[in-house]
């Protein structure tokens, strides 16, 4: 069984909140625009770190993410990029391989938007943590925890870090 702390869109903004709301997880994974290597690290430091560079960072996260990232936490397959759209509406840079080889969990970020929703037609569960950094539209900061234990998911929760500003 694996504890999971799920973050996105950070935007170089570091929060105590994330350790203490992280502090019961085995992992995190990061959906993307990290926004700085310190973030990385710090996270890294904590937990183990899986993540993927979004669409602002630049070179050095991009030496250290890939875009796409696609790994098994215990007996879940698991799918990650940064802009991956939603169910009924993925995006075009990862709709032939979610439709060709559908995962089991989907974890994307970009949007700003939190949204935990189950694909029916594929099967899957999407995750988008929402924004976990003071830059975008967002109004609530937000990040999730969920638990794995061997091919199912469960305890799937939604932590509000706050307000921006």
């Amino acid at each position: 069984m694996k504890k999971i702390g799920i973050i996105s869109d950070t935007h170089g903004y570091w929060d105590e909140q994330y350790l203490k709301y992280f502090e019961p997880c085995d992992e995190i994974w990061h959906a993307g625009d990290i926004g700085t290597t310190e973030i990385a690290d710090r996270l890294a430091a904590f937990r183990p770190l899986r993540a993927v560079c979004g669409n602002i960072d630049g070179g050095d996260l991009r030496l250290m993410f890939r875009e796409t990232l696609r790994f098994k936490c215990e007996d879940v397959d698991v799918l990650m990029k940064h802009i991956g759209g939603y169910p009924g509406n993925y995006d075009w840079s990862i709709r032939k391989v979610i439709y060709a080889s559908p995962p089991q969990l989907f974890i994307s970020g970009h949007s700003h938007i939190l949204k935990v929703k189950f694909d029916k037609s594929l099967n899957l569960l999407h995750i988008n943590p929402g924004a976990a950094g003071m830059q975008g539209w967002h109004h609530d900061r937000t990040l999730v925890r969920l638990t794995i234990e061997g091919s199912k998911f469960t305890d799937c929760e939604v932590v509000t870090l706050g307000t921006k500003g």
